[in-house]
């Protein structure tokens, strides 16, 4: 065999239906779209989500409340996750994104959950007051901001 003669399996290549090429071909003058109505025009056919004039549902469902744009999205990382880090180490966001534990486009807050018994060098946007506690009964220190 040879690269020329290479060929697809037979009937695995469908061609495209050409419609609108002549009364000969079997898809001519409307060219399966029927005699007039809607569908039949160019830029024809219905809008989406239009229900042929019943109230659509996206109007039909009760609406509450608003999206606030401005909020600012937090990172979530408890004492626990932080056992991977050695005494005296600094924690702040670029080591915890090498760590894996935090996408680098978003703010950190470090949580409560779990225990820590050596000192760390916390530096990160946001922390609980319990976690607080627990790093500085630690020996560690914490800033935040």
């Amino acid at each position: 065999m040879r690269l020329h003669e290479l060929m697809p399996p037979k009937d695995s290549r469908k061609k495209r239906r050409r419609v609108g090429r002549g009364e000969g071909s079997g898809r001519g003058k409307t060219a399966g779209r029927g005699t007039k109505g809607q569908n039949s025009r160019s830029g024809g056919g219905a809008p989406l989500g239009f229900e042929g004039g019943q109230m659509p549902l996206q109007r039909r469902i009760p609406k509450r409340g608003f999206t606030n744009i401005f909020k600012k999205h937090y990172e979530i990382i408890n004492i626990k996750d932080l056992s991977g880090f050695k005494s005296g180490e600094i924690v702040d966001r670029t080591t915890l994104f090498e760590a894996g534990l935090v996408r680098k486009d978003k703010a950190v807050k470090i949580l409560g959950t779990g225990d820590i018994s050596y000192a760390l060098n916390i530096k990160v946007n946001k922390v609980s007051q319990a976690a607080r506690e627990k790093i500085e009964s630690a020996g560690g220190t914490v800033e935040a901001g």
